[in-house]
């Protein structure tokens, strides 16, 4: 992105609101500013299909009246006395929070890392337009593709300022670049859709557009006339390092701190507990460089650190916001986010750690089983941990991937699929849940 990224301004607002909202009689106060840039392109059939860009600089100030707090939006050109007014006008009405506050002021980052989050390069809308129509032919080229749901790429940034009364200011921005293609194989109603896509912070880094057509098309053509299999029980599933970040993306909703307090969470009772194999360990790291999901301080000014959520297969934190982390009676390690005015507990770089053996010897070792290449609907109960999904991917016999398969449900509980799963050597560190292929046993699979 060649825009130049100054936040001075912005800081400066953000600390004249904060001073505004002092001056209107509030106790403690915040103000931070979501900044966002995109522009994208999409493709079908060699045809652009539209181009879209967007820009926003949104304004949040949270106020607080003893333990009373509200929150108010804005756009950039309102008025700083008249929003602080209202803003603790609502607060002095609202109910009493006992957990809310800003963050201890020992806590706040007093100096933060660069961590090489911003690609200054400028990519044209020309540029993702050659991408997308690139990916989209490479797709089409595959043997047994036939048609193209279409393509895209996009380029974007990102960032925080924030501002507390209490001596907190700073600023951070990151760029993404992304590419994507949906490709459709064989013909009438034996038709088969597949997907590929890439993402990164930085434009070069990115996949080639070829690679990831070849893939959307070779993933597509390969499920191509699908059979269905019979009803089975304590199988081996293996999922795709695709659907198994979203498997442990359950995982991170069960060990947030909010969840937790609300009691919401199948793993509320597990702090301390074995929850997965020994050896088994999961990861969150909001510092490292050029990270998906990096930010050098959290959404309340406080910084993170690495944390070894899962260590030897034993739970050993939640994540953790301020109000969160007081409500269960600790402290917060981090991980607040804003969502607009509020403050929730959320993951940063998070990782199952791979495990020592290769993706082919574990799936060598399965046996009879079944390769989960995508999951539909949403049959997960956070609150239980029952897991229900309909899924398709390819039969396993004797160790080899040999057809596709769909039409078939897997299902199971995420905390006795925690405690079977069995991960690979083959993780993909680019994106903010990374996890390596996963084998599971002991699934439901429901078929014929």
């Amino acid at each position: 992105m060649s825009e130049t990224i100054d936040s001075a301004v912005l800081e400066q607002r953000a600390a004249e609101l904060v001073d505004q909202a002092r001056r209107a009689g509030a106790d403690a106060a915040d103000a931070v500013v979501v900044r966002g840039r995109s522009r994208s392109v999409s493709v079908r059939l060699g045809k652009v299909e539209a181009t879209e860009a967007s820009e926003s600089d949104d304004f949040s100030l949270r106020v607080f009246v003893g333990r009373r707090v509200a929150s108010v939006s804005a756009n950039p050109g309102f008025d700083l006395k008249l929003l602080a007014e209202r803003a603790v006008a609502m607060a002095k009405a609202s109910p009493e929070d006992p957990y809310a506050s800003l963050a201890d002021p020992d806590r706040l980052a007093k100096s933060y890392p660069d961590l090489d989050l911003f690609d200054s390069r400028d990519v044209s809308t020309e540029t993702l337009t050659e991408r997308a129509l690139a990916a989209e032919e490479a797709a089409l080229s595959v043997t047994g593709v036939t048609n193209s749901s279409g393509a895209g790429a996009s380029a974007g940034m990102g960032g925080l300022v924030l501002v507390t009364s209490h001596g907190f200011s700073g600023s951070y921005m990151a760029t993404r670049f992304g590419c994507s293609v949906s490709a459709i194989a064989g013909e009438g109603t034996k038709m088969e859709r597949d997907y590929d896509f890439d993402s990164r912070l930085y434009f070069h880094e990115l996949r080639t557009a070829e690679d990831i057509g070849r893939v959307a098309g070779e993933r597509a053509a390969a499920r191509i006339n699908p059979r269905r299999v019979a009803t089975q029980k304590n199988l081996t599933v293996v999922f795709d390092p695709r659907i198994a970040r979203g498997f442990v993306g359950h995982l991170a909703g069960a060990v947030n701190g909010a969840s937790v307090a609300r009691k919401t969470s199948f793993l509320r009772d597990m702090m301390g507990k074995q929850i997965m194999k020994s050896g088994i360990a999961v990861t969150d790291d909001p510092l490292i460089v050029r990270g998906a999901s990096s930010r050098p301080f959290d959404g309340e000014g406080v910084s993170g650190s690495k944390l070894s959520m899962v260590e030897d297969g034993v739970l050993r934190h939640w994540f953790l916001s301020t109000s969160a982390a007081r409500e269960l009676g600790l402290e917060t390690n981090g991980r607040g986010v804003r969502g607009g005015p509020s403050v929730s507990p959320a993951s940063t770089n998070l990782a199952l750690e791979p495990g020592s053996i290769s993706r082919e010897d574990l799936i060598g070792g399965v046996g009879t089983g079944f390769y989960v290449t995508e999951l539909i609907g949403q049959g997960v109960n956070m609150v239980t941990g029952e897991y229900s999904r309909g899924a398709s991917g390819f039969w396993i016999e004797n160790g080899e991937v040999l057809y596709p398969v769909s039409e078939v449900t897997i299902a199971s509980n995420l905390k006795q699929m925690f405690m079977a799963l069995t991960p690979a050597d083959d993780i993909d560190r680019k994106f903010g849940i990374a996890a390596p292929t996963l084998a599971i046993e002991g699934m439901t699979l429901a078929g014929t």
